[in-house]
């Protein structure tokens, strides 16, 4: 396992960012921290009353992702984030370089649909899925793992990945 590096875990809403990274960092020892945590009062306001999020509004919320991952990059971290588009990517590894891997929970609209309808106590709204898939762009360079599989097997697969 490569010390010291941050692992993004993306992909969009009700995929299981949170499940998968918790299970990720506590196998490998580092840090977890969810990034729905790290978003300013007026986004969250925003996504709570089904307004997608623009370019703008994930700017700052992108930026202290890095800034959390760039204080962590010597002994490593785990960071859910939904990392949609490749220009918020690049925002995210700014400075890292190697010392990032992302890593794609891929599933279809409905399997990911299904899991949202599910979910309680959570701001975002299942409206908003639609416009998470518009305008997810799937990463070329990212381990990606199939959301049907188990969580530890899902967590396996990212481990053994370049072993």
């Amino acid at each position: 396992m490569n010390k010291g590096l941050i692992y993004i875990v993306m992909g969009v809403s009700g995929c299981g960012k949170s499940t998968i990274g918790e299970l990720l960092a506590s196998k490998l020892k580092i840090p977890f921290f969810d990034g729905d945590d790290f978003h300013p009062e007026t986004n969250i306001t925003k996504m709570a009353k089904g307004i997608p999020l623009n370019d703008k509004d994930r700017k700052d919320w992108l930026q202290s992702l890095n800034e959390l991952a760039t204080k962590n990059k010597d002994k490593g971290a785990v960071i859910a984030c939904s990392a949609l588009k490749e220009t918020y990517r690049t925002q995210l590894r700014k400075d890292l370089g190697d010392k990032m891997a992302f890593v794609y929970l891929s599933g279809s609209f409905n399997d990911i649909l299904t899991r949202l309808k599910k979910r309680k106590n959570h701001y975002m709204p299942v409206d908003l899925l639609r416009s998470q898939f518009d305008i997810l762009e799937v990463p070329k360079d990212a381990i990606s793992v199939s959301i049907l599989l188990p969580p530890e097997e899902i967590v396996s697969k990212i481990i053994n990945y370049n072993s």
